[in-house]
């Protein structure tokens, strides 16, 4: 059985940095990318990065691009997001998700091209 587990969100002010991380258990094989979403509320889920099996393609959402940097560690089975800057707007609930490719391909930030999901973390930036 998959299972996906986000950890270290909480409140921070704005400007401040949280490092989020995804432990992944369960996987028959690790040549999957993996992406990470934010959902607001009242608003739909929304793509915040995505990163190739091999950690050596990386994509980010334009709004936290040169704020965020999306990791892995293939050994620990760990995905990570160094969020750093950080902005009110970034307030959300954050979740990890295990994609049905290997690489972040041009749709990565689409929900459906991933098929395991964690059960988010909660993220609050203080203004």
């Amino acid at each position: 059985q998959v299972q996906v587990v986000e950890s270290g969100g909480g409140l921070v002010q704005a400007g401040g940095s949280l490092r989020l991380s995804c432990t992944v258990s369960g996987t028959p094989r690790n040549d999957y990318a993996m992406g990470w979403f934010r959902q607001a509320p009242g608003k739909e889920r929304e793509g915040v990065s995505c990163i190739s099996w091999s950690g050596r393609g990386q994509q980010y959402a334009g709004t936290v691009a040169g704020r965020f940097t999306i990791s892995r560690d293939t050994f620990k089975n760990t995905l990570y997001l160094q969020m750093n800057s950080l902005k009110p707007e970034d307030t959300g609930r954050y979740y990890c998700a295990i994609s049905t490719y290997s690489n972040c391909v041009g749709s990565w930030s689409l929900t459906d091209r991933y098929h395991y999901w964690g059960q988010g973390t909660q993220v609050t930036v203080s203004s």
